[in-house]
């Protein structure tokens, strides 16, 4: 265990007074510099060697002084010499260094004068520390890593987390391929970590004792490795008091951890000279840098991936920090430290916000490897540390040196499906608390450590679906539920997943449309939002009954009771408030009027969102997802924060809303329905005709020229055939289009009747009745919506990165696909309305995705749509106006033998000047129609016609 600070200054004291006058590097430097670190309680010879040989650059080599491997480097002199030469002189040394040998500490000195390098300063900037002997003890702290008092510099990205997952990534691997597989060789993987982690920030004492037992006290072919780490694994589950008196010294050494983490028995693995010496890789490395709250999840893509794999992909998976830190700011940790703020001045609310901090606790439903959780408590004590402060200024602290961090691992919860980032969840934890109490340490001056365990997060393994989360954390013992569930599309999902996910969203209508993720905030929302019926039966029940008491005041007492309690129950689960990362998927399209229309029916509301943004991490082969964040509850907010961003891939920028949609814009709380028709007189929309044909009845240029070659009377059955593609790259492809081709006809076209004999072979094949009806018509398509007069065509799926939607107007002769609407009939006010930003910013809100690209919708785009009403004719006729020069300006450009294509003329780079100066014209004259000015924004727009949309349906009731 570290000395207190008071000790090691007095021992720094003494030391100065003692060294004062010394002059000779080769007669006094060794005994120096063990008596240096005696001052800390150290045992140099435990971490350093001195004189180690390196090769400089090119062919020079030398003898550093001290190293302390992945510490501290010092270069000493006689009194008096250059102290600038001798840091250079240190940092040649480097070069000659393995990476997990560089220090991060340089010290000089000669016996007189102290110099400091920190080299990986928190800040970026590097300082020095300069000092003479005689300041020694003021200046002591500069020091705190030798102590143990090592400030921890962890950073997301450091390559230290990345490095330590590939060099236990080949140890994995070796004990795989040796057959050493499955639990045991997680469990052992899980110890391991901890052990690494305790050698080198102060858990296990001196510093490095694991290192030395692999290195000094194992056979060098590794054979007894295996039945050493057996030894000190038991040892470890093992209080002093119950060991054996003969146990050897390097096994006593060992602090009893509990926990139960070292209790299971499980056959130790077996080493080789390779093993081992992966085994001293990893303890060379400074575990004391890792961050617990990513290196859980990459620690197991170890186990998920193959070793050719795991440099391409290690940490896409894992929610990176800054990430976590939307989430957990606006559900809870701005407004606990506004509150500090407020009362960090009064001795008595410092007192109260204290005891609040100890009772907080948090459920992650789906915690992985524990990242959530760790960051939360990481916060969470991190604030204690500024009320301790706080306290300090009164001349008091709360509590004893043992007693007065009171925030502790058991207040969190998650539950995890898989038993081995339940494992990981549980020491990382464990690895935070021990990286929060040496902070402490440093911050307070003493030594604080919770080992042995005795408090525990509790992680549960289990599917969340199915776990009944009332039963694990009884509502009223819970404030937050957060997390990051897992992203799985409908079509993705597996039979046992869309089983788990039906249990949960068993009566909800339409529910066969929702991804996975939307299970958790069904759950949830049942969870905060369920009335607890142990409490209202029984008080129901002892009210009812009380006349069979004998004493009837009794009776009606204790129903009472019962009805206070499960009244406090409900009070205290609507104050519960959740947040969970997603796609953003379930607040777009067809979900959103699934999943949002059931829990705004709970009473359910949004009090913090994070519109969508590109999940972002630092790790080689990052996840490029789009996601939103959703922070919703029973209780709502005078002013819910909404955060948007200009750049998916850049910062929010928060703004304070009224009310925040399922949508997540500030505007009425509405979800979509499914609409068969429009809710304002507009011409319906209907799908392209769709040929149900194996490709028979589909023809490309080539296909059709080769047909024509053989039959030429084939010609006149032949159309263009428009799907979304053809029309926005102009595309060319054909079909059969047979409906009135007499049958003498048919007869004698030998090379259609041959496609012809593929459809109906296909539609024969087919495991659906109705496709196999159709078989006994394959001259016709599998569904004809084909209008037949012109018609709008709106493509079914478009690129997000186009302001607009490319729609337009085809004749008759032209057949629409099934990959494209159509609005038959359609004029060119209709055309002007559904070209407009108004519309468009409508379908960036509420349309469904593929992958990232927008796909317009019948049932929720177009149907739902609030349309201009009341129009004057005036106005009618600005819009049909300024439509068709929307028109004209492309048909500039759609000229030649190389017509600009729809996919040019709306690429936001290249979109001709005469066509944007025709939308603003277009815009302007909707904007007028709509009666509104001043919209400048998507938001703004789409907040307006919700309220719009709100209006109007309230007169369809």
């Amino acid at each position: 265990m570290p000395l207190s600070w008071n000790e090691i200054r007095a021992r720094a004291t003494t030391f100065a007074a003692e060294w004062q006058g010394t002059e000779s590097e080769d007669a006094d430097a060794k005994p120096f510099w063990d008596a240096f670190f005696d001052v800390f309680g150290v045992s140099r010879r435990k971490v350093s060697s001195f004189e180690k040989r390196v090769h400089k650059l090119g062919t020079a080599q030398g003898k550093i002084d001290l190293l302390w491997k992945g510490t501290l480097l010092i270069e000493h002199k006689s009194l008096g010499r250059d102290l600038d030469r001798a840091y250079q002189q240190a940092i040649d040394y480097f070069p000659g260094l393995k990476p997990e040998e560089l220090p991060r500490y340089v010290l000089v000195c000669d016996f007189e004068r102290f110099e400091l390098h920190d080299l990986e300063p928190d800040d970026g900037v590097a300082p020095v520390h300069k000092f003479k002997l005689s300041e020694l003890p003021q200046n002591i702290h500069h020091f705190a890593f030798i102590a143990g008092y090592r400030t921890q510099r962890i950073r997301e990205s450091d390559p230290i987390n990345q490095e330590a997952v590939v060099a236990v990534g080949q140890l994995h691997d070796a004990l795989k391929r040796d057959n050493y597989t499955g639990q045991k060789l997680e469990v052992f993987l899980v110890r391991l970590l901890f052990c690494l982690f305790a050698d080198d920030t102060g858990i296990f004492q001196p510093k490095d004792s694991f290192h030395d037992l692999i290195e000094f006290h194992t056979h060098t072919d590794g054979s007894d490795v295996g039945a050493v780490l057996d030894e000190m694994f038991s040892t470890l589950n093992e209080e002093p008091s119950q060991r054996q008196g003969r146990l050897a010294e390097h096994f006593a050494l060992f602090p009893y951890v509990n926990g139960k983490l070292f209790e299971a028995h499980f056959r130790p693995p077996q080493f080789d000279t390779a093993m081992r010496q992966q085994l001293l890789t990893l303890c060379a490395m400074n575990w004391g840098a890792i961050s617990p709250a990513i290196f859980g999840a990459m620690f197991q893509t170890v186990i998920e991936l193959e070793a050719a794999d795991r440099r391409r992909q290690l940490g896409a998976h894992y929610t990176s920090e800054a990430n976590i830190l939307k989430l957990l700011g606006p559900l809870c940790l701005d407004e606990l430290q506004a509150e500090f703020e407020k009362i960090k001045t009064n001795q008595d609310k410092l007192f109260e916000f204290h005891k609040k901090l100890q009772t907080l606790t948090f459920l992650d439903p789906a915690c992985g490897c524990g990242n959530f959780l760790v960051i939360a408590y990481r916060e969470l004590r991190k604030l204690e540390f500024e009320v301790l402060r706080a306290a300090a200024k009164f001349g008091q602290r709360v509590g004893s040196v043992f007693g007065f961090l009171q925030v502790d691992v058991d207040q969190f919860y998650g539950i995890e499906i898989e038993e081995f980032p339940a494992q990981i969840a549980q020491v990382a934890m464990w690895l935070t608390d021990h990286q929060m109490n040496v902070m402490a340490g440093v911050a307070f001056g003493e030594v604080i450590t919770r080992i042995p365990l005795v408090k525990s997060a509790n992680i549960r393994k289990g599917n969340a679906l199915e776990i009944d989360w009332a039963e694990f954390v009884p509502p009223r013992q819970l404030n937050f539920i957060m997390g990051n569930p897992p992203f799985i599309g409908k079509q993705m999902q597996s039979a046992e997943q869309k089983a788990a996910l039906a249990s949960v969203t068993h009566g909800m209508a339409g529910a066969g449309v929702l991804d996975f993720v939307a299970g958790w905030f069904v759950k949830a929302g049942q969870y905060i939002s369920s009335t607890p019926d142990g409490f209202g039966g029984i008080a129901a029940k002892a009210n009812k009954g009380r006349k069979n008491f004998k004493d009837v005041k009794f009776g009606q007492g204790l129903g009472d009771m019962f009805a206070a309690a499960a009244v406090a129950e409900v009070k205290q689960r609507r104050a519960i408030r959740c947040g969970f990362v997603s796609t953003n998927s379930i607040t777009q399209g067809e979900q959103v009027g699934v999943l949002w229309a059931w829990m705004l029916a709970q009473g359910m509301c949004i009090r913090f969102a994070h519109r969508t943004f590109q999940w972002s991490n630092d790790a080689p082969g990052k996840a490029a997802v789009h996601c939103v964040i959703v922070g919703f509850g029973m209780e709502p907010v005078p002013a819910p924060r909404l955060f948007e961003y200009e750049d998916i891939q850049g910062l929010a920028h928060e703004v304070t809303a009224k009310n925040i949609n399922p949508y997540l814009v500030d505007a009425p709380s509405v979800a979509l329905p499914n609409r068969r028709a429009p809710i304002c007189k507009v011409s319906p929309i209907v799908f392209g005709s769709m040929p149900n044909d194996g490709g028979g009845l589909l023809l490309k240029p080539d296909e059709k020229a080769a047909l024509l070659a053989v039959e030429p009377a084939a010609a006149p059955w032949l159309r263009r055939f428009m799907g979304a593609d053809e029309f926005i790259n102009n595309g060319t492809r054909w079909c059969l289009w047979l409906k009135d081709c007499p049958p003498q006809t048919l007869t004698t076209l030998k090379a259609v009747r041959q496609r012809l004999e593929g459809v109906r072979q296909h539609r024969a094949n087919s495991a659906r009745p109705t496709t196999q009806a159709l078989a006994a018509t394959p001259a016709l398509f599998g569904e004809d919506r084909q209008p037949q007069s012109a018609y709008l065509f709106i493509p079914s799926v478009s690129s997000e990165k186009r302001q607009f939607v490319p729609i337009g107007f085809m004749q008759p002769k032209v057949v629409a696909s099934n990959a494209a609407l159509v609005v038959p009939n359609a004029t060119a006010y209709e055309f002007g309305v559904l070209s407009s930003t108004m519309h468009n910013a409508w379908v960036r809100y509420t349309c469904g995705r593929l992958k990232s690209d927008f796909r317009y919708s019948a049932g929720i785009v177009y149907n739902n749509y609030p349309w201009p009403q009341d129009v004057s004719d005036k106005l009618h006729a600005a819009v049909s106006t300024a439509a068709q020069g929307v028109l004209e300006a492309r048909a500039v450009h759609q000229k030649g033998k190389t017509p600009a294509s729809l996919a040019d003329l709306y690429n936001p780079v290249t979109m001709p000047a005469n066509l944007t100066a025709a939308h603003k014209a277009l815009d302007k004259a909707v904007d007028a129609a709509y009666g509104t000015k001043g919209l400048k924004t998507d938001a703004e727009r789409v907040a307006f016609l919700f309220t719009l949309y709100q209006h109007y349906t309230s007169l369809l009731v």
